[in-house]
């Protein structure tokens, strides 16, 4: 017998696996592609940054997806990562609609390398797909980054615990000594929003007090 003998290391079950990484919060993005094999596009949140040299991202596509044979046979894709507002975006390319209503759906322009860029994107990369490594039930598609767009500057959008959530974009201290926190989260007219203060550092605790008010 080799090895240690140890807790049983066979995986855990997909259900429990699905409800422990709801609890992870992930930016939302719309990846799309065209091109002879057709223009294409899906929703993903399991996307995320490999290198900066060179510049690389990851996104992960389940081979189930209808978007999934064009971009198994694409060489370039963007990721275009949604602002807070642009849930319908999201919808539209996660549900049962045909491509050509997902892209009627949206406000898009074409890029300078002929992909599909969404208008107000909070930023865009475009990429060429470097390698592709299958694992279960899913391509993990390894994307050189060769073009940015321009951040939109609006609040981002991540999803957690199976839902959408506003993050706001965290303003510049105004003075030398100031400092914010997020120090709640409350729900207005079905968005959350984080409760920033700012407060020079001996006051931090004043400061909360009237926050709390």
């Amino acid at each position: 017998m080799t090895g240690t003998e140890g807790p049983d290391d066979a995986p855990v079950a997909a259900g429990a696996y699905r409800d422990a990484m709801a609890r992870l919060a992930s930016a939302v993005h719309l990846v799309t592609t065209d091109g002879p094999w057709g223009r294409a596009g899906f929703t993903a949140s399991a996307v995320c940054s490999v290198s900066d040299a060179p510049p690389t991202l990851l996104v992960c596509l389940n081979r189930a997806s209808s978007a999934h044979p064009v971009f198994d046979r694409a060489e370039r894709l963007c990721v275009n990562t949604l602002g807070a507002g642009q849930q319908h975006v999201a919808g539209a390319f996660g549900g049962k609609r045909s491509m050509p209503e997902r892209f009627a759906a949206i406000r898009w322009s074409t890029g300078a390398r002929g992909l599909p860029v969404l208008a107000d994107a909070l930023a865009t990369f475009e990429c060429r797909i470097a390698s592709r490594s299958r694992v279960g039930t899913h391509d993990v598609l390894f994307c050189e980054v060769v073009g940015l767009g321009e951040a939109s500057g609006a609040d981002a959008l991540v999803y957690a615990d199976r839902r959408y959530h506003a993050v706001p974009s965290a303003p510049v201290a105004e003075a030398p000594g100031e400092y914010e926190r997020i120090v709640g989260v409350h729900e207005a007219g079905g968005t959350d929003r984080a409760v920033i203060v700012k407060a020079p550092e001996g006051a931090w605790s004043r400061a909360v007090t009237a926050a709390a008010k």
